[in-house]
């Protein structure tokens, strides 16, 4: 080991220059892998609101597979709020239903204002389906959905953006010219940009504040149904699609004219987008890491060529094949060790970088990947080289100037 350490550097230069592939492919690697677990976990961040026990009842459905065309659905009858009562009613394997609609628009308060904010009216019993995390104040009552009070839930980024200065609580703030007062604000979670889908940007208002101000006539309510412990999330779909025909009054034969959507069927549609991402990269990634490979291989044989007095003089004294085997293969994975070094530390700032976009962070089994990566490499590529050497004639090395 010292005598490869010293070896490499002693040609420093030599050793960076050769490493040069297998620096770019343990960039490659690291980026790649730190992208595609960002977009995993930006993924699972963005659904793991939706709940794996929550049932959606919705117009469209979230996911379209072949043959089926956006005018198979346009034309169905808008879900409205009578679906979630039905449920509230009539089920068995759901423990609550409630409505919720949403739309995007301007809010303002005295000095502030964020454009858009994403409005979503929410029915009292929303906790019931949806974990809601306060941080300050009160989610709305029954007596202010009911009576449809002009009163807000805000996100922690919205109360940020509107009220740098002293709590939000009791203040007023404007929902497209009409005012609503502040009454809870939501925990921060730290996810999502202005505008996106992440409950910080999210303003909740009760149901029928939404339907007297905007109106739902036009809109499609998402209906979302909790299903009960212990039940089958099938089950529960089987019963609640007959608990909805019977309640949008569809006839036997009659195909149902709604969507029941779930989490999984959104973790379906993204695993091949995930799949392709991770092939190309390691495509890449290998291209590259061969390139290095070959470089290390092609300075390895330069390396045993210059040394090879040194080793007739070394099977001269005793030393056996492995004993050269090993020293030369030792001499390239601290080659590619030297490489792995300067990727990892490039990769850190480079992580740092895909940070700001995607919520991903450079974990520390992605930096023992690329050190295996190396070392693998190292023997792969070392291992001609290195039997070149251990099955010279010592005559003849003792000979060669």
């Amino acid at each position: 080991m010292l005598i490869a350490i010293r070896s490499v550097w002693t040609n420093k230069m030599r050793a960076v220059l050769t490493t040069l592939g297998i620096i770019i492919g343990i960039v490659s690697v690291t980026g790649m892998a730190t992208i595609v677990n960002g977009i995993e976990q930006g993924f699972e961040n963005d659904i793991a609101s939706l709940g794996t026990d929550v049932i959606y009842i919705e117009k469209w459905p979230w996911v379209r597979g072949p043959g089926m065309k956006w005018w198979n659905f346009i034309n169905r009858p808008n879900i409205t709020a009578d679906v979630a009562e039905a449920i509230n009613n009539n089920s068995r394997t759901v423990t609550a239903a409630t409505a919720v609609v949403s739309t995007s628009r301007p809010v303002k308060s005295a000095a502030e204002s964020v454009v858009p904010a994403r409005i979503m009216g929410v029915q009292a019993n929303y906790p019931d389906v949806h974990q809601v995390d306060l941080a300050d104040g009160y989610f709305l009552s029954a007596f202010d959905d009911q009576g449809a009070r002009n009163v807000a839930i805000i996100g922690a980024k919205i109360a940020e953006e509107l009220y740098p200065y002293g709590s939000p609580l009791g203040k007023e703030l404007k929902i497209s010219g009409s005012k609503y007062r502040v009454i809870g604000v939501t925990t921060k979670k730290g996810q999502g940009q202005e505008g996106g889908a992440s409950e910080d940007w999210l303003i909740q208002i009760p149901f029928n504040a939404f339907k007297h101000q905007f109106s739902v006539r036009w809109r499609s309510v998402s209906v979302r149904a909790k299903v009960a412990s212990g039940i089958a999330l099938e089950d529960a779909r089987e019963e609640l699609r007959g608990v909805i025909r019977l309640a949008r009054r569809l006839k036997v034969g009659e195909d149902d004219d709604f969507e029941i959507n779930e989490q999984e069927t959104l973790r379906a549609s993204i695993e091949p987008i995930k799949n392709a991402i991770f092939g190309i990269g390691i495509g890449l990634t290998s291209l590259a890491l061969l390139v290095g490979g070959i470089g290390v291989m092609n300075i390895m044989f330069v390396t045993v060529k210059e040394r090879t007095r040194e080793i007739g003089i070394r099977k001269a004294v005793g030393a056996r094949r492995v004993t050269i085997l090993l020293q030369f293969l030792i001499e390239a994975v601290v080659i590619c060790m030297v490489g792995g070094l300067i990727g990892v530390g490039l990769a850190f700032p480079l992580s740092m970088l895909i940070a700001a976009v995607l919520p991903a962070v450079l974990g520390m089994g992605t930096v023992a990947l690329a050190f295996g990566i190396c070392v693998f490499i190292g023997v792969v590529f070392g291992l001609a080289p290195a039997w070149t050497a251990a099955k010279s004639a010592p005559i003849e090395a003792l000979r060669y100037e």
